[in-house]
């Protein structure tokens, strides 16, 4: 286990709105939150990342806790979070977008290996290095972030809906990303809209409904489960 969370709970303005989730990741693994809008799920991941103040309970990576710490250390330990806002610098280039995601990196060699391993999980932003990010597609703005979250050679990667917003070719280019990064063993950490796709990637799931977490397993388990299908999949 790289990551285990117990019985968080998050306030907003004093107003509970995670009460006391649990859950796990193992190195290795792609684990899957779902649910509807409104649920918790970003909540969580800022949570983690130590963006939003944990009420009560413990975030463990590894053997230390995190939950009290400021995102910078977090990120120094191994957690990246790619938020859905994607958060680019739209004026300045590709590259120099990803390079800003190596900045707790020290050895030159180091970064120009992430690179090229972001280029060749790219390629698209191979050729578009040069160009400031704010004339970037919907997608491609998307492969930068996610791009930019692989240059600290992270030990988790967490995405916050990586397909909000694309077209529905583009959706499948971005879980297909996920996909592949799941088969080089990258642990993954994932909030994904689209249900079915996700939890048909990712080794466990788990389910928030208003804050609560209402049913885990396999993702097998979950897209079979008849309750699940019915408030999720609407069959």
């Amino acid at each position: 286990m790289i990551l285990e969370i117990e019985n968080i709970s998050v306030r907003y303005s004093g107003l509970p709105v995670i009460h006391g989730i649990s859950l796990a990741v193992n190195a290795g693994e792609t684990v899957c939150v779902v649910g509807s809008n409104g649920a918790g799920k970003s909540t969580l991941l800022r949570a983690i990342m130590g963006s939003q103040p944990v009420f009560e309970g413990r975030i463990i990576l590894g053997d230390r806790e995190i939950q009290k710490l400021k995102t910078e250390q977090i990120v120094r330990l191994g957690i990246v979070y790619v938020p859905e806002e994607k958060m680019l610098f739209r004026p300045i280039s590709v590259e120099k977008n990803l390079l800003l995601g190596a900045y707790i990196l020290e050895r030159d060699a180091q970064i120009k290996r992430n690179l090229e391993f972001v280029y060749t999980l790219f390629p698209i932003l191979r050729n578009r290095r040069f160009q400031a990010a704010s004339t970037l597609s919907g997608g491609e703005q998307q492969m930068v972030a996610i791009g930019r979250g692989l240059m600290s050679n992270p030990k988790i990667l967490m995405l916050d809906e990586p397909s909000f917003g694309l077209a529905p070719i583009l959706v499948d280019e971005v879980l297909d990303t996920v996909r592949r990064l799941k088969e080089q063993g990258m642990t993954i950490l994932l909030v994904e809209q689209n249900v079915r796709e996700a939890l048909g990637l990712a080794d466990r799931g788990y389910v928030l409904q208003t804050g609560r977490m209402v049913a885990q397993g396999t993702g097998r388990e979950l897209l079979e489960a008849d309750l699940f299908r019915s408030a999720f999949l609407g069959i």
